[in-house]
């Protein structure tokens, strides 16, 4: 984790907490080295976001020396010592269901299991042979997705997930609340009623008020699938929970070297290990999204929904964990002390450390904590 594998190239953008504002900073990094580029001009990052050009502001910024990267990114939760939180700040955070075909066949899974593990094999493999690879090169919302509905309803597998996977509207959900994400190197929650579960690795998109993707990062939407699995309607339940949220390292934000097309062409490496020694290994290519990134955030946000602040933008994910890790046909699930590391070559690497939710530090830094933070500096 020491250089979060960052880039040579590219203009990020990030928090840590700084001790001697007893708050947070808003930070880049230049030559190896983490610089302080709060001001009044631009004391959060959703202010920089709202600029005409947040990365030309973030490379002329002035700035403060804080130390070396690779120092920094050691330190972590130790609120005597600067280290890294979530990249964003006063943006919602919202995510997207059931965007890839593959993962789209999983939550179908869960759904007709109830959330029971032990059914999910047999459920997998009637499911898979009529749907599984027919769904994969369908454009969501489009004619030929109608006809596959159609087919499937004759099938009696019609789904919810279904649905929102092919049909005419985006699964958007809200993830977590403002200012509750944790950052790289913390520790990520699973509420204690879970069984099953597992990482879902995936790029974030950094969206304006007005609609415009400035940038990207990465992040961990923690899942419960059988608390999603047992009702759709406990998705609240299964998905924002304490420390639930991971976004990192920090923020690429869009500009000639990196655009949305490279968000539409990348790669995302997932590695779990865990302290018996367990290894899994995931991956996810936005090439097989089956909804485009923009469309997700028009759907998300316009005349019919506004977001003053921004949002971040959780994008779904490819990769769905069926590789069994105790029980024979029970698949993948977490066990407290796994370190989970999401990668991707543009981005760098978000690295968390799984525990329960109860057991993770609790959330106590809201949006009033921050305001009073602020205006303590004299940055607002």
């Amino acid at each position: 984790m020491p250089d979060f594998n960052l880039p040579a190239v590219g203009v990020f953008i990030g928090r840590i907490w700084s001790p001697n504002a007893n708050g947070p900073s808003v930070v880049t990094i230049r030559d190896g080295s983490v610089v302080d580029i709060t001001s009044n001009q631009a004391p959060t990052v959703r202010d920089i976001c709202e600029m005409d050009d947040p990365a030309d502001y973030v490379r002329n910024a002035p700035a403060t020396p804080v130390g070396l990267l690779s120092d920094i990114a050691g330190n972590t939760g130790d609120l005597t010592k600067p280290h890294f939180l979530a990249p964003c700040d006063l943006q919602a955070v919202k995510a997207c269901g059931v965007t890839f075909a593959s993962s789209m066949v999983e939550r179908v899974i869960e759904e007709k299991a109830a959330g029971d593990p032990k059914k999910a094999l047999d459920i997998r493999a009637r499911v898979g042979d009529v749907i599984g690879g027919s769904l994969r090169n369908i454009k969501a919302g489009s004619p030929e997705a109608a006809k596959v509905k159609a087919a499937l309803i004759a099938e009696g597998l019609w789904s919810q997930y279904l649905e929102v996977g092919i049909g005419p509207d985006a699964e958007v959900f809200s993830k977590a609340q403002v200012l509750s994400s944790v950052g790289p190197g913390a520790e990520v929650g699973l509420h204690p009623i879970s069984k099953w579960n597992n990482p879902e690795p995936e790029i974030v998109l950094t969206v304006s008020s007005k609609g415009r993707i400035v940038g990207a990062s990465l992040g961990n939407d923690v899942n419960l699938r059988d608390v999603e699995g047992r009702s759709a309607l406990l998705l609240g339940k299964a998905k924002d929970n304490n420390a639930s949220c991971a976004i990192g390292p920090m923020i690429r934000l869009f500009d000639a070297g990196f655009t949305l097309d490279d968000v539409r062409q990348a790669e995302l490496d997932l590695t779990v290990t865990g302290e018996d020694g367990y290894v899994l290994k995931g991956h996810s290519s936005m090439k097989e999204i089956s909804r485009d990134p923009a469309d997700l955030v028009s759907q998300t946000l316009g005349r019919h929904h506004q977001y003053p602040d921004g949002l971040m933008l959780f994008l779904g994910t490819l990769f769905a964990p069926t590789q069994d890790r105790d029980t024979p046909g029970e698949g993948f699930t977490h066990k407290i002390g796994d370190v989970v590391t999401i990668a991707s070559p543009g981005l760098g690497s978000l690295t968390n450390t799984v525990r329960l939710s109860t057991e993770c530090p609790e959330w106590t830094f809201g949006v009033a904590s921050f305001m009073r933070n602020l205006a303590a500096r004299n940055l607002i």
